[in-house]
């Protein structure tokens, strides 16, 4: 390499799944017969109206560039399931903001709100994206700690009593991932309440709420007054199986929605129209395909506590989304034990101290794998 590369990158570390699932492909490569519990990569297909779309679409032949903020009528659809799902009104051409991926809003509002030495809440743990693209900004990192006693539930009351006046944005993600805590309304209020009291945007990451969420679905906008201190990530990754086609949305007043998209419609010259179009039929998928998911996904559940119960953990059978958060009962280093089951018995599992210091006692296991191949991990002990 001829030049070196930019301060902003010098302490971001790669993303641990590119280098940890180059290893497992590298042992099934071998021969190996590796079960992959590590990530949340769906692997079940989209409703079948929705690959349809996609074919009508691709026949034809509309290639060209789309809009920066979306086909009017991929947001109409957006905008509607809101309001089917969430109970929450949003305007079609202010409040709803298409996006490659949710992953991407992350650092488009980011880059709109921090300036190099602004204060960013994140919670402890989390998705790692929070930290890392916070620093790529430049921004100052205060971690929010969520545990087992407060029920991975914010204390907003020791919060308050911090310094917080360079603080400008706060993560929040509710159900929870890792630990699949589901949300709940009166913490969304509490939250708006801190937000205004503060003066902190509250930047809410939704893309778990119709994976195994016995309750009504949450918006944070079902909460009044969010629409000024809030925005909302959400995805069809994980709740239509759609990771790969790289749909989500961002919802917020237009003030906010204008802002990120000043930085959108410089990094990207749109979504395919025919991912668009499918994005449309997805969003009308009946309530009973839904069911039919996530029964799948029950009985993976109940097959990945018999296996946590072989290795001896606990885990809270309330938890929701597509990931199981267990915690050993034995004290030990969690990654050496978990590089011997992947070494010995060939099962991947993920370490929670990827998503923050108060993962560490904890794994995470992933429900995107079929019941037969859970039931052989079983097996191998």
């Amino acid at each position: 390499m001829i030049v070196t590369e930019a301060n902003r990158i010098a302490n971001i570390k790669e993303y641990y799944f590119v280098k940890k699932l180059q290893q497992v492909r590298q042992m099934q490569s071998d021969g190996l017969d590796v079960i992959n519990f590590g990530i949340g990569s769906p692997d079940l297909s989209p409703p079948n109206e929705v690959l349809k779309a996609l074919t009508e679409a691709s026949e034809r032949n509309i290639d060209g560039y789309q809009p920066y903020t979306g086909r009017k009528e991929l947001r109409e659809a957006m905008v509607q399931w809101y309001r089917r799902t969430y109970g929450v009104s949003l305007q079609s051409d202010t409040d709803i903001l298409p996006l490659m991926g949710s992953k991407e809003g992350i650092m488009h509002l980011s880059m709109a709100f921090l300036n190099e030495g602004d204060q960013v809440l994140i919670p402890n743990p989390a998705y790692p994206a929070y930290t890392s693209v916070s620093k790529i900004v430049g921004a100052d990192i205060v971690y929010y700690e969520l545990s087992d006693e407060t029920n991975w539930y914010p204390d907003l009351e020791a919060l308050a009593k911090q310094d917080l006046t360079k603080v400008k944005m706060m993560w929040v993600n509710y159900p929870h991932m890792p630990t699949g805590t589901p949300p709940k309304k009166e913490v969304f209020e509490k939250l708006v309440a801190f937000a205004k009291e503060k003066e902190i945007l509250i930047c809410h990451d939704n893309p778990y709420s119709l994976v195994l969420n016995k309750q009504q679905p949450l918006s944070i906008f079902s909460v009044d007054g969010a629409f000024d201190v809030a925005v909302e990530l959400n995805s069809l990754s994980k709740s239509h199986n759609m990771a790969g086609w790289r749909v989500g949305m961002l919802a917020g007043h237009k003030s906010y929605i204008q802002s990120a998209l000043k930085v959108k419609s410089n990094m990207d010259s749109g979504m395919y129209y025919g991912i668009q179009h499918a994005a449309i039929q997805a969003l009308q998928t009946e309530e009973t395909w839904h069911i039919q998911r996530n029964e799948i996904y029950t009985q993976r559940k109940k097959l990945v506590y018999k296996l946590l119960d072989i290795l001896d953990c606990t885990y809270n059978q309330e938890q929701v989304g597509m990931f199981v958060w267990a915690k050993p009962k034995k004290q030990r280093d969690i990654s050496q034990w978990l590089d011997q089951l992947l070494e010995q018995k060939h099962i991947f599992i993920t370490p929670g101290k990827i998503f923050g210091s108060n993962g560490e006692d904890y794994i995470r296991l992933s429900l995107c794998v079929d019941k037969e191949n859970i039931q052989k991990a079983i097996d191998r002990f």
